[in-house]
């Protein structure tokens, strides 16, 4: 029994993890869009799975969010809610999760007059059940960075009733002229009612060192996701691994909407002993989950089972579970590590 060298997709797919950066929006596989639009009466220009799979084409963030929003369009009953987020927690378990923290946005569903409780509601639901198959799940609250600042503080305000059901808040969506102090006031009354802080510091934006610096110095917040672009100040990167903030990294989505999946600097992070983490973002329009990604990246990168293994380390963590549940997951890896043949 021994630690292969070199990582192996069986090792990465049974290798306990914790996943921090997964949009439930973004598991809408094409075979569930089009069973939900069929149930829902909703039209949509595709018929087949096919089509659908053919339009999940993009080349940029915005090119992205152009077809991603439109999509959501077949979520509208608790219960599509529901389908959404169980389908992905099974595909989760059998990547190696063991915990995950679930970002939804529910200001894409609000202004389509979907009610926030059915939104909320069926995704706890699903949370709550994965439990019966060794998955600990959790929700993240997002709000869209395009929208105004007051409707974040509506939609915050809205969450109260849900409070013991959403773990933290995070902000997703178009960076561009978005930045993190257009929302400091919503943060820090979110703050006030008890909740954890992240936000999206998406690579590649215009002004994304001010951005990650305002995330870090002015919000303070838990945790950043994405965040990569940290490698171009050195401070920066110093006040995270001093500070112990977890990066939540994505290197398959990277590669869709930049040139490259950011391997050089999430290594260069990793060594650097930053506590960078692996994950999916939104698996199914980027074609892979959490075990592809790390797959991806140790290809790439050429890492070894050992820096594979800190990773899955790294995300229990940055994740915002108790101390006495982090040293329990990681035992598990080691007990994982030790026993793999």
């Amino acid at each position: 029994m021994a630690l292969p060298s070199s990582p192996t997709r069986e090792f990465i797919a049974g290798l306990p993890k914790a996943e921090l950066h997964l949009h439930l929006e973004g598991t809408l596989e094409p075979d569930l869009k089009l069973t939900l639009a069929q149930r829902n009466g909703i039209e949509i220009p595709q018929s087949t799975v096919e089509e659908v799979e053919a339009s999940y084409q993009f080349d940029s963030l915005a090119s992205f969010l152009a077809v991603y929003y439109p999509a959501m369009d077949v979520l509208v009953t608790e219960q599509d809610f529901y389908d959404l987020a169980h389908a992905y927690l099974l595909r989760a378990a059998a990547d190696g999760v063991r915990h995950v923290e679930m970002f939804f946005d529910p200001q894409a569903h609000t202004v389509r007059g979907v009610p926030f409780a059915d939104v909320v509601g069926g995704y706890h639901r699903a949370a709550a059940e994965a439990a019966d198959f060794g998955v600990d799940a959790e929700l993240i609250l997002c709000f869209l960075r395009d929208h105004s600042a007051e409707s974040a503080a509506a939609t915050l305000e809205a969450s109260a009733p849900f409070k013991d059901l959403i773990l933290g808040v995070g902000l997703d969506s178009d960076e561009r002229d978005n930045p993190p102090a257009k929302f400091a006031a919503v943060f820090a009354r979110a703050r006030e009612l008890g909740y954890l802080l992240t936000m999206h510091c998406d690579i590649d934006q215009v002004g994304s060192i001010e951005n990650i610096r305002q995330v870090i110095e002015d919000i303070g917040v838990d945790r950043i996701d994405h965040g990569t672009n940290i490698v171009e100040n050195p401070e920066l990167v110093e006040l995270v691994r001093a500070r112990g903030l977890g990066l939540t990294c994505c290197p398959v989505s990277n590669s869709f909407v930049t040139s490259d999946m950011k391997s050089t600097e999430i290594v260069e992070l990793l060594r650097a002993g930053v506590k960078v983490t692996i994950n999916s973002d939104d698996p199914a329009y980027f074609g892979g989950y959490v075990a592809a990604n790390y797959m991806a990246l140790a290809e790439h990168a050429g890492l070894s089972s050992a820096e594979v293994v800190t990773l899955a380390k790294n995300s229990f963590e940055a994740s915002w579970i108790t101390d006495e549940d982090k040293a329990a997951y990681l035992e598990e890896i080691d007990a994982y590590v030790a026993d793999f043949v």
